[in-house]
């Protein structure tokens, strides 16, 4: 990491600390700051048996008041001098580092709690997603066998560690393959390029800015594999990677509810716009298809436990013989290759690698006193993959308003790139928004 290096028993007894200060706490957060501290507290969290939840630190006072009085948790682990918003604040707080200690003996139940990651739905607000010690393993593993990923290699990242890319690939798998993790703190293609890794996580978004960046783009070559996750990558970009560093961007596909399911392997040659195969274990279908594509349906180990507190939508999300509907619609080739080529569910927005709920942004638009109505959609962007625009229907308000309205509700990635003022919204007879007319 970019504040300081631990690594053997230094590592260990710092883990070791926070273990045991987690006590008989079950549900435990952790303000997820792009640091070691995180890195310490989360498997500190899962060492002890507990259940850690990432915060994310940009998120607004509004949406962390959401996630802290619906998890609940009974203690905050943040870095010594972070300034926590009251929703956090007003928790136990404890420092991931400054104690020592052994590492307790590890948790048995594989079926245990171990993550509860919250993921912005397309209506209302995040929901608390489940992630059982048993779906972490698989999903890594899985990942193992399709990287080769072994103690030998270097990995270097830029993610932010309060989501399943960037903490469970990023951090839990280092630590589970014994393999070395370099985070810059923040990115840059030269700090990407100046940490000289094996292998290299990043977003479209990240790649993209990489390949407008030449001379550190070349110094990739040196690394054995390239991945790119989290949205859909553009063709233009993989080319442009592939003809400065020589390697292919390989992808691969999950979702917070069943973390990472397939992707495509490093002894293999990459197929742009594939996702790869099923990971071992795994279950992959497609239902109610046309023309060859259908929604993509899951089974096997990485599947969540569930939805915190809300059996309801769980449910909802599940078919009637224990398959997880996905949301997303995709292909599969007669060798099992996936591709990802929509999503059914049209109000999820892949904006930078964050999957952000329209519903969630409408909801937070409508909450100014001035606004009669709002809707919301993507529309593609070369940068981020698709960006988020509103429609807003008010009286009297200009946009610069509404602008720093989104600024107190939402977290910067959430927020509308573009607010366009209307009249009114186009409807169908039953009052249902038409966004593809939006979209026109």
């Amino acid at each position: 990491m970019a504040d300081r290096e631990l690594a053997g028993d230094d590592l260990a007894g710092a883990v070791g600390g926070v273990a045991s200060r987690v006590a008989t706490a079950q549900r435990v957060a952790v303000w997820a700051t792009p640091s070691l501290d995180t890195c310490i507290a989360v498997a500190g969290v899962l060492a002890a048996g507990g259940i850690a939840i990432p915060l994310d630190p940009r998120s607004a006072p509004a949406e962390l008041a959401h996630v802290v009085n619906d998890s609940r948790p009974q203690l905050v682990f943040a870095p010594e001098f972070a300034i926590l918003p009251p929703p956090v604040g007003g928790l136990p707080v404890a420092e991931p580092r400054g104690h020592l200690a052994d590492l307790p003996p590890e948790p048995d139940d594989s079926e245990a709690p171990a993550l509860l990651m919250y993921t912005s739905g397309t209506t209302g607000p995040p929901k608390g997603v489940v992630l059982s010690r048993r779906a972490i393993a698989a999903s890594l593993d899985g990942l193992a066998d399709a990287w080769s990923w072994s103690a030998d290699d270097v990995l270097v990242h830029a993610l932010p560690l309060f989501h399943v890319h960037g903490l469970v690939l990023g951090v839990l798998g280092p630590l589970r393959f014994g393999s070395s993790l370099r985070h810059p703190g923040t990115f840059s293609p030269a700090a990407i390029a100046d940490a000289d890794g094996t292998m290299v996580f990043g977003v479209p978004t990240m790649w993209s800015r990489i390949a407008a960046e030449p001379e550190s783009a070349k110094r990739l070559s040196s690394a054995r594999l390239l991945v790119s996750g989290s949205a859909g990558l553009p063709k233009p970009v993989y080319d442009a990677v592939l003809a400065l560093t020589g390697h292919g961007l390989v992808e691969r596909y999950g979702l917070t509810e069943a973390l990472i399911v397939a992707g495509a392997r490093a002894d293999q040659p990459s197929a742009p716009g594939s996702v790869g195969r099923a990971l071992s274990g795994v279950g992959i279908r497609l239902a109610d298809v046309d023309e060859g594509m259908g929604e993509i349906e899951l089974s096997g180990p990485t599947l969540f436990s569930g939805y915190y507190g809300r059996p309801d939508a769980t449910a909802a999300v599940m078919t009637s013989d224990g398959w997880l509907r996905s949301g997303d619609l995709g292909s599969l080739d007669d060798d099992g290759l996936l591709r990802i080529v929509g999503r059914r569910a049209t109000d999820l927005i892949m904006t930078g690698g964050h999957r952000v709920g329209a519903g969630e942004v409408e909801a937070a638009l409508l909450a100014h006193p001035a606004v009669s109505e709002a809707a919301v959609i993507a529309e593609p962007d070369d940068d981020l993959g698709e960006r988020i625009v509103a429609f807003v229907v008010s009286d009297g308000v200009d946009v610069a308003v509404l602008d720093a309205h989104a600024a107190g509700l939402l977290a910067p990635y959430k927020r509308p790139r573009d607010i366009r003022l209307v009249k009114a919204l186009p409807r169908n007879a039953m009052g249902k928004v038409l966004k593809h007319a939006l979209r026109r």
